[in-house]
This record gives C-alpha cells, structure tokens and sequence, in this order.
C-alpha cells in the first residue's frame, strides 16, 4: 500500500490497487463505514469502534454495532446511505464486491477494497492494512502480534495423528469444497486435521462427492448458513451414502467457517474440539460424536 502526504501535508494519498485510484484520506481517520464484518470486527478488535459510523447487515454477526446505520448487506448498498455518512474511508473487499465498490469510487466516495484473504496470513495482513489505513499502525501490530501468537500455540499443540477433514460450504443453494488455496485451508490445519481438498490449486471447487470418496475422508465438515437457505446435513450424507462422523458448522460464534475476521482462531479452537485430537484413530472415530 503506497502512502504519499497530500501537498497540505495534513493527509494522505493512499493507492487502491484493486480499483487502480488514488483514495484521498485524512492522517487519522475518524469516519469509517466498513462494509465487509471480518473488517469491522477487527477494528472493534482494534479499539477503534468508535470511528465506524456505518456497517454491513453482516457485521452485527460479530459485533454490537448499537444504533449505527445498515447500509446495505454484501451487494445490496445503498449509496446515498453511504454518502450520507460523509465517511473518511469505506472499507470494501474484491471478489463479487468489487463491483460494487467501484461504483461507489466513480460516486467520488474514499473507497478502499483489500483482496479477498486466502490464507490465515492473508487475513493478519489485510488487518494491518486497516490499521495503516486508519493511521493506527501500532493498534494493528497488537492485534495481528497475538493472532499470530495464538496460532502458533495452535500449531505447537497439534495432534500427532491428524484426522482427514473434507470440508463443505454451503453460500445459500450454492455448495463449494474448500480447496488448497483458501484461509478455510489454514483453519482446518490449525484445528489439528488435514484437509484432504489440499492439493487443489485454488480457492472454492464445485462438489465432486466421488473423487473426494477416493480421498477417504475420516470426518466430514459441512457449513451452512440458517438464516439463508436450510440445509440438510445428516440427509446430504446419507444420500451419499457417507458413514463418516459429520461436523456441523451454522451461524454461531466462534463456528462460522467463512468468517475473515480475528475470530476465525476461535473457528478453529472449536474446530479442535470437535476433531478431539486423539492419537488412536479407530478412538477417535468412535467417540467423535461425544
């Protein structure tokens, strides 16, 4: 992120290499509408709750976000809401919401979109990105230095025998294996198991139930989202004809596998618990339900 003073010397000229613009912004920034949760729940993890003055309809998932105006949900904004907000920064991601965000840049608000994370380093980075961002650079380090912390007590602890974890995701009708290249991968290693989808090259694979057949699976990890479309679990696998244990994932704290915000280490603390660790692995199949 290229970071020049403005001629005034008071701001900032920041680069948005998703959008290819030059984002104009104060040296603190004071007026934040964040429009992805993983990014809210950060600055609230930053101490910096008090400088959002719009969100998301997902970021209450995490935080309280009290009387602060609901500007639209992932692609549904209402952009005269925003700019009504005379926000200092707009917090957006890329992927399907880049779209959306470079609406709002043409519309002349301080858009920024950080990349969509693909790993648990990326989501570490992208909240020092906000930090910079939000001048609060030594808010970040606190924040990212203990995430870090925390996985690598996750990694020192990990289990000897790593059950196999095939790991299904439901984005409303539409589900998705989690492949190699994804922070999902990143939570399930930290959870102690080995993703069998991890030799896939990229980030979000169609379902193919007999090639990960073939992988031999030990468990099953399937998220969906109750407050979209119900889902099913335990009828999906029998008409798999799957008898491997099944591990449900919904709109819970500290369960939401798609979350990219500080609390995916509560994800895979969870996560760790239901795998159980066992060193046996005929042990640990029989008493995953436990």
């Amino acid at each position: 992120m290229d970071t020049d003073k403005t001629s005034e010397g008071n701001g900032r000229r920041v680069r948005c290499e998703a959008l290819g613009t030059i984002v104009e912004l104060p040296r603190r920034v004071m007026r934040i509408v964040s429009l992805t949760a993983g990014y809210t729940e950060g600055l609230w993890e930053m101490g910096l709750k008090e400088r959002v003055v719009g969100v998301s309809a997902f970021c209450g998932r995490y935080v309280e976000v009290g009387e602060r105006p609901v500007v639209g949900d992932y692609l549904k904004i209402d952009d005269e809401a925003v700019k009504a907000l005379k926000p200092d920064l707009v917090l957006m991601t890329g992927g399907v919401q880049l779209g959306v965000g470079r609406r709002l840049a043409a519309a002349g608000l301080p858009v920024y979109v950080l990349p969509l994370a693909d790993s648990f380093a990326g989501i570490v980075e992208n909240l020092r990105r906000i930090g910079a961002l939000a001048g609060e650079m030594l808010a970040a380090h606190a924040l990212t230095d203990r995430m870090e912390r925390e996985a690598a007590e996750l990694r020192a602890s990990a289990p000897a025998v790593r059950p196999r974890v095939y790991v299904e995701l439901w984005f409303g009708r539409h589900p998705r294996m989690a492949g190699g290249l994804t922070f999902i991968q990143d939570i399930v290693t930290l959870a102690g198991g080995e993703n069998v989808w991890a030799d896939a090259p990229t980030g979000y694979l169609k379902l193919d139930t007999a090639e990960t057949e073939r992988r031999k699976p030990d468990v099953a990890v399937i998220f969906w989202e109750d407050d979209d479309t119900m889902v099913d679990a335990p009828g999906l696998m029998a008409e798999r004809g799957w008898t491997m244990p099944l591990i449900e994932a919904q709109l819970r704290p500290g369960q939401i596998l798609i979350h990219d915000g500080p609390s995916c280490l509560d994800v895979a603390r969870w996560l760790r618990g239901k795998l159980g660790g066992r060193v046996d692995k005929q042990a640990w199949r029989d008493n995953i339900g436990a």
